[in-house]
């Protein structure tokens, strides 16, 4: 199958053949002739299939020859950007302008692009919010909308923002929602929001590439940079490297940059510093990029030869997402993590998800850790003297002994009047040798306090 035999114009094909796009992904060639005949698609497909000319092109055709707008929401300001160039393509032989909206951008260089009248545009939810409410922006003229990785939007906490955003929307409209996973919010947005869509489903909910090879190390923490300077000496391409703290992407960066060309992105980056990151990735300046979840899926390079997980995901569908950036578009690829004994049960959540077992790589002559948080040396047999649970037996080591508390002190002593009677001091002396405080020492009889408040 071929592009021309999804019923589009000679000058989408034209588009197509000059970019070397002529075969459609499975996603294209499914969804496409659904939209261009006005139906609500749900589309569960994993990340680098092709979803962005899914939507595109149907989209595109319709409004170079009838009237309304586009809104397509992404949840990254990277996927945002990658979104935007490639509808920039097939838009641009229509004279047809789009916008594109994200944070850290500058405010004032959006609001010239939306004088433009832009017909697509394409945003993150928080920005577009932002928008909403300085009214610079309608949306009484959408007629396709657009949901991009909806699941990741949902992780990301906008919910409340899409669900804004769904209200002021017309209803008489045409809704595309894309996702890798399914979760319950997902269909909850579906029956409220959308009518009888058709799902295109390309794979199961939750599944990996089939070209991913997956591997696991069982580290401790402290093993964790070794390993990892083991893998990067072990590979030659590109390096996808995520990390679960922002923090610690900048520590891993300075511990790399001696050695090998590496840059990071996360959060606390500058938009512009961050496209930087991406297009020196890209172009091949450097070698290995260290991320956050924020870049899980705003990273479309091709190529990438590893995906390494120093840091788990707090929750099994992000895994998908991470491993997505490699093995696109029917290459191969590989991706490695690094877990820690008591992680246990979130590699069997991953490995439920998925539906079968990561092979865990041992080292031979190193500790052979268990997920029960025993360990073991390769090189020889478990020792006897430990329980089940690794501990060392305490039977016949050590004798123990019962715990005596001490006797308790009497807290308030009573003192009798007799006892003062038989103190060899008397109870004011007049010994000149006497040089302690003003206020303590022994004052003689008759004595009259010159600070005392007289009445």
């Amino acid at each position: 199958m071929t592009f021309s035999d999804l019923s589009l114009n000679p000058t989408l094909l034209s588009v197509l053949d000059a970019n070397k796009w002529i075969t459609p992904t499975p996603i294209q060639a499914r969804a496409v002739p659904l939209a261009l005949q006005g139906k609500d698609i749900l589309g569960i497909a994993q990340t680098g299939t092709g979803k962005t000319l899914a939507f595109g092109l149907p989209i595109v055709q319709t409004l170079s020859a009838s009237s309304g707008n586009a809104l397509i929401l992404v949840p990254t300001r990277e996927l945002a950007q990658q979104v935007a160039d490639t509808l920039h393509l097939i838009c641009r032989p229509f004279h047809m302008h789009t916008c594109l909206l994200i944070g850290g951008a500058s405010m004032n260089l959006q609001l010239q692009n939306l004088r433009k009248q832009p017909r697509v545009v394409i945003a993150t939810p928080g920005r577009l919010i932002d928008h909403l409410q300085q009214g610079t922006i309608r949306l009484h003229n959408v007629r396709f909308l657009v949901l991009d990785e909806a699941d990741r939007m949902l992780d990301m906490g906008f919910k409340p923002q899409i669900e804004k955003i769904l209200e002021a929307v017309p209803t008489q409209r045409q809704t595309m929602l894309f996702s890798a996973t399914m979760p319950p919010a997902i269909r909850q947005i579906t029956r409220k929001y959308m009518q009888v869509p058709e799902t295109v489903e390309v794979a199961p909910a939750g599944t990996a590439a089939q070209t991913v090879e997956q591997s696991l190390y069982l580290v401790r923490r402290d093993q964790k940079k070794n390993v990892l300077a083991k893998l990067l000496d072990e590979s030659s391409g590109s390096v996808l490297v995520f990390v679960r703290t922002k923090r610690l992407a900048a520590q891993l960066t300075k511990a790399l940059h001696k050695n090998y060309p590496v840059a990071e992105i996360h959060s606390d980056r500058s938009q512009y510093q961050r496209q930087t990151a991406i297009d020196g990735f890209r172009s091949g300046k450097y070698r290995i990029l260290i991320a956050t979840d924020i870049a899980a899926r705003g990273i479309d390079v091709k190529d990438i030869q590893l995906v390494i997980n120093y840091d788990l995901p707090d929750e099994a569908e992000s895994y998908i997402h991470r491993i997505g950036r490699t093995g696109r578009a029917g290459q191969t690829g590989q991706a490695v993590s690094l877990a820690t004994p008591d992680q246990g049960r979130l590699v069997r959540d991953i490995e439920r998800l998925l539906k079968k077992s990561i092979n865990i790589v041992k080292h031979s002559g190193e500790e052979v850790l268990r997920f029960d948080g025993t360990a073991v040396r390769a090189d020889r047999p478990p020792n006897p003297r430990h329980n089940r649970r690794g501990s060392l037996k305490t039977h016949g080591f050590r004798k123990l002994e019962k715990y005596e508390p001490p006797p308790a002190k009497e807290k308030f002593p009573e003192r009798r009047r007799s006892d003062r009677a038989s103190q060899d001091k008397p109870l004011y002396s007049q010994d000149s040798s006497d040089t302690g405080n003003y206020f303590t020492r022994a004052k003689p009889r008759g004595f009259r306090n010159p600070f005392r408040r007289r009445k």
